[in-house]
């Protein structure tokens, strides 16, 4: 019944099936994996760096944020399925093609915009982040760049509890992602100076 179903479809809609079922099981995946503390997101810079630890929270604000794997699903998952559902709907293709893209870039900025929020609470509590991240380690989550000439994301252990921030190094070399690093300072409530070390237990 499945392989009649599937040998009527057009070459589009196959194609349109596979990708949305593929994204479908890895958003599975990485529901799963960040239940369990592990998370599959990667940051798209200079090098493509991929991390499969930790809890994404505050990966949703800044602009190179927005290129991410979890970001790349959840716009095939809401393009993908909108286009399957309202293909009957629809008949014009453009216009299907259209309203669907639509619909996957306001599942991208709903998700962001949540994820932006849950950070803002997770953060605010009553942790004074510059009196108790100060020798804080953790690792790197998104790649910091060298030199303070950007910023990055860092997964630290505050108060009993993994946390992220912004975070920049005065080291000359970019810290990749999963790095493991201490904190040297809290330069405000939401970034940190942070620098490599080898003690870390990722």
């Amino acid at each position: 019944m499945i392989a009649t179903w599937w040998a009527g479809l057009s070459l589009v809609m196959k194609i349109l099936w596979g990708v949305t079922l593929t994204a479908s099981l890895i958003f599975l995946v990485q529901s799963i994996l960040t239940f369990v503390g592990a998370d599959a997101d990667t940051d798209f810079d200079t090098d493509v760096d991929v991390s499969m630890d930790g809890s994404d929270l505050s990966n949703i604000d800044g602009g190179s944020n927005l290129y991410t794997l979890r970001n790349f699903v959840n716009f095939i998952l809401g393009f993908g399925w909108s286009a399957i559902l309202l293909q009957d709907n629809i008949p014009n293709v453009a216009l299907l093609i259209f309203v669907s893209a639509l619909i996957g870039v306001a599942l991208v900025a709903a998700v962001m915009y949540l994820f932006k929020w849950l950070s803002g609470m997770q953060q605010s509590g009553n942790i004074h982040v510059q009196k108790a991240a100060a020798g804080c380690e953790g690792k790197v989550y998104l790649t910091i760049p060298a030199a303070r000439s950007g910023s990055g994301k860092v997964q630290i252990t505050i108060a009993g509890a993994v946390r992220e921030y912004d975070a920049v190094t005065e080291s000359d070399e970019a810290l990749k992602t999963g790095t493991p690093i201490r904190v040297v300072d809290a330069l405000d409530n939401t970034t940190l100076l942070v620098e490599e070390t080898t003690t870390y237990t990722i």
